[in-house]
């Protein structure tokens, strides 16, 4: 397939780009910059310049194509505080690229998040799908799971839309987001801390079993799936804590709920939160195995310690 990939150059589409490619496909990602344009040529994939603020250019890339994996999303600005202004963008994108593919048939793969869906239980794939589950949202403001309804909601307009629910840990050698900045914030702080006594649990999945999902999911998620890329259905974040304390030679404490803001920083407000989530029912449907380490086993390889 001919494959249109927002957010291609990213932590994640870094490793679906090749992942396409290796499969056969042929890729065409977006770049919003020189550096980002210069990535994809060195991975193999042709360059649409452009921005999610750049419709049209979504749209003609879209209709050119014969499926699209949307990655992109404005972190950013989402994490300087404007959650709503990213969510709006987003899907303004969305349904630029969905309506490009209205009545063709062809695959549509929209990333999405687990965080939050069903505080203090374990989420499967059958949750968070009706209108009243926007109110419990995964990492963001409630618009941004109604953009996941409405892709899903395009299976009835001639897409084969899916919706793949990502942990906030996707983590692997390179990563710069959650588990990196665990890391950042034990240094600075000279402690490893969690919340509470630490048995809130967070999913994970390494980037490269994730890449593998959405390639799977391009190729045969049926139209209206939501699936799960998750390999560790529930690390306790303390667990995670003396990995990172262990590394860097720091004690290991908790941080009382009403001080985590002020200790973890932009974390604060979801380090405590228990989100475990399930992916049986995706392994059942697309046959995806997991080959990758664990996140704590990850964690102890030592690559998130490094000096810079």
């Amino acid at each position: 397939m001919r494959v249109f990939v927002t957010g291609a150059s990213g932590w994640i589409g870094s490793a679906v780009v090749p992942e396409l490619i290796g499969a056969g496909h042929e890729v065409v990602g977006l770049a919003r910059s020189d550096a980002s344009a210069a990535a994809l040529a060195r991975a193999g994939a042709q360059v649409c310049r452009g921005t999610l603020d750049d419709l049209d250019i979504l749209r003609s890339a879209a209709a050119a194509s014969d499926g699209v994996i949307h990655l992109a999303f404005k972190h950013d600005i989402a994490f300087a505080g404007d959650f709503q202004g990213a969510a709006d963008a987003d899907r303004r994108a969305v349904e630029a690229l969905g309506e490009a593919l209205a009545g063709s048939g062809r695959p549509f793969v929209l990333a999405s998040g687990l965080l939050g869906l069903t505080p203090g239980r374990v989420t499967t794939e059958r949750d968070g799908r009706d209108s009243g589950s926007a109110a419990a949202h995964d990492d963001g403001p409630p618009a941004r799971q109604a953009t996941a309804l409405w892709t899903l909601d395009l299976a009835s307009h001639g897409v084969r839309s899916s919706v793949l629910r990502l942990p906030p840990t996707v983590y692997g050698e390179g990563d710069h987001g959650f588990m990196a900045a665990l890391v950042g914030i034990a240094r600075g702080r000279g402690v490893s801390g969690y919340v509470g006594d630490g048995s809130n649990r967070w999913p994970g999945v390494h980037r490269l079993d994730a890449a593998h999902l959405f390639r799977l999911a391009l190729e045969k998620a049926p139209a209206g799936s939501v699936l799960h890329a998750v390999t560790d259905e529930g690390v306790p974040i303390r667990a995670a804590a003396e990995v990172i304390g262990r590394h860097l030679g720091l004690p290991v404490v908790s941080i009382p709920r009403e001080e985590a803001s002020e200790h973890f920083s932009w974390l604060g407000g979801m380090i405590g939160i228990d989100a475990p989530a399930s992916s049986a029912l995706t392994r059942e449907l697309m046959g995806w195995q997991p080959v990758q380490p664990g996140l704590l086993d990850d964690l102890d390889k030592g690559h998130y310690f490094r000096a810079g």
